[in-house]
């Protein structure tokens, strides 16, 4: 399969129509582990914990991936400065598990991809972007945090990241993965 044209634009960088943003939802919902909310309210406050509060307080470290038709396929959310010494990542209980590791690797993200783009180079175009901004930011290290067993702990692999540290939680091994800027 051919690779698809992609345009990587910062997120404050363009005004995105409201397609564009409803397209940024799907990929998000599309994407995440919970697939199942107790209502619109639980819904919505997930999508602020994961994504909401990125594009509202952290817009110049969001990147969305357009494809030729302009519409959205991807995008990486993320923070430069330290999620575990940031008051408003409190709610993170992973983000004060994980303190130690992120002092070295302060920089994170969350990424996605729509589904029919998956394995063509997508993902791996916007970890660049967002390892050249934070880099051009002056972090030292970014991160993601997975599940150990999840299927995307290969894909950071490939894009530079190593296990740095692991944890138990209740349901299964979660994992620090680090690559230096």
């Amino acid at each position: 399969m051919m690779a698809p044209r992609i345009q990587i634009n910062g997120y404050t960088h363009r005004t995105w129509s409201p397609d564009q943003m409803a397209a940024l939802d799907r990929i998000f919902f599309a994407s995440s582990a919970t697939q199942s909310f107790g209502g619109a309210v639980d819904k919505a406050a997930f999508r602020e914990r994961w994504l909401g509060r990125y594009l509202l307080v952290d817009q110049p470290h969001v990147f969305l991936a357009t494809d030729a038709a302009d519409h959205v396929v991807g995008y990486v959310a993320g923070s430069i400065a330290d999620i575990a010494r940031q008051p408003r990542f409190a709610d993170m209980a992973t983000a004060l598990a994980f303190a130690a590791s992120s002092a070295t690797y302060p920089a994170h993200l969350h990424i996605n991809v729509a589904e029919d783009v998956r394995g063509q180079g997508v993902g791996a175009q916007l970890i660049e972007t967002f390892a050249a901004h934070a880099t051009a930011c002056g972090a030292p290290g970014l991160h993601v945090v997975t599940g150990a067993a999840s299927r995307n702990v290969r894909f950071y692999e490939r894009c530079g990241f190593i296990e740095v540290d692991r944890r138990l939680n209740a349901a299964n091994a979660i994992v620090f993965l680090g690559r230096r800027l």
